[in-house]
């Protein structure tokens, strides 16, 4: 299953900055939402819950219609948010940073599913260590995650992407390119990295369960249809958290079900256990919750913006890594407060927690 919710272009922000105009017509009282996600472990319950009939239902709770989509191209999917086409869309915190508050669409974290624990890695072939990568070529996808998760590596050792050299390696070409001779260090993400791992002489060096937190999985929404439509927002959380009590139970619904999701994402119920086993997820509410309002988030947040603006990826002429404002559920703000596109909003998510949806 390739894992293209990491793959960032950076043409994709400048397809957002073209496409803006088209979001403002969003902002208004409806009765028909619509929302889109891709193929990756965490996302997988999306499509869940759209064929359980389980949308249906909660959306029928507030006379209202939402519809799920699966896109099958991850940059598309959020392109496509961006411009209006959708009102939410899953996508990592990374990408929503970079893509559609870059590009000026305010955008709220409605669900913060999971966060990476494991499941993407640093690995070398035929050493143990970290610090061997220094002067190696490194194959990854670049502007992703697995970019992000080699920087934030080489600051654990006191190094930078300047002691080494990036080759931007397709993740559909990855397993292939660890077999050649010349190629002795790769980054990336399961089932891939796997894969790899059973290679002979690879090691993992590094992997994101030592940066827990860092690389979050989210269903983000307009922010401005969302203000005006909430009944949308508690339809959306209350489908989730159904989905996520029943998958997280060893039930024959919730073996039924993870298995279904595995089957969807192209393997079967014990590698999509498996690929869980590496994924923090927040089967409940008031786990997400916990998560939203921690110290540490606006910690990593900033890691995200700078790594994003060093890269030249924090919307079209970013001046500086605040370009973008990023608000927090205690109301303090991140960067540019009178442009505040990026909001963490626990509130839905709290609604459900207290069962008040």
């Amino acid at each position: 299953m390739p894992r293209a919710r990491h793959t960032l272009p950076a043409l994709a922000l400048a397809t957002a900055a073209l496409i803006l105009p088209s979001t403002s017509a969003q902002a208004q009282e409806r009765t028909s939402f619509s929302v889109c996600w891709s193929i990756y472990v965490g996302w997988m319950p999306w499509g869940w819950i759209e064929d359980s009939g389980i949308m249906d239902k909660w959306a029928d709770m507030y006379g209202i219609d939402v519809d799920i989509v699966q896109i099958n191209d991850y940059v598309e999917s959020i392109n496509q948010y961006t411009a209006g086409t959708f009102d939410g869309c899953s996508m990592t915190n990374m990408d929503g940073l970079s893509i559609p508050a870059g590009g000026g669409v305010d955008t709220t974290a409605l669900i913060i599913g999971d966060f990476s624990n494991g499941n993407d890695g640093i690995v070398l072939k035929g050493a143990t260590e970290l610090s061997a990568i220094l002067g190696q070529n490194v194959n990854l996808v670049e502007l992703s995650v697995s970019h992000y998760l080699l920087a934030r590596a080489l600051d654990s050792i006191g190094a930078t992407e300047r002691d080494l050299t990036v080759v931007n390696t397709s993740d559909a070409d990855m397993i292939a390119a660890f077999q050649a001779s010349a190629v002795t260090s790769v980054v990336t993400w399961n089932p891939l990295l796997s894969e790899i791992l059973n290679t002979p002489d690879a090691h993992e060096v590094f992997n994101s369960s030592q940066i827990p937190g860092e690389i979050i999985d989210i269903m983000m929404v307009n922010t401005d249809v969302l203000a005006d439509n909430p009944d949308f927002g508690k339809a959306l959380v209350g489908a989730w958290y159904e989905a996520m009590a029943i998958m997280s139970s060893d039930t024959p619904e919730g073996i039924a079900a993870r298995t279904a999701m595995g089957v969807a994402s192209g393997t079967d119920l014990a590698g999509f256990d498996a690929q869980l086993a590496t994924t923090q997820m927040f089967y409940t509410p008031a786990e997400a919750v916990a998560f939203a309002n921690s110290p540490e988030l606006p910690t990593t947040m900033d890691y995200v913006r700078n790594f994003l603006f060093d890269h030249g990826i924090l919307g079209v002429g970013a001046p500086n890594a605040g370009f973008v404002g990023i608000a927090f559920p205690d109301g303090t703000v991140l960067g540019d407060a009178s442009n505040v596109k990026l909001r963490f909003d626990p509130t839905f998510m709290q609604m459900a927690a207290d069962g008040a949806l």
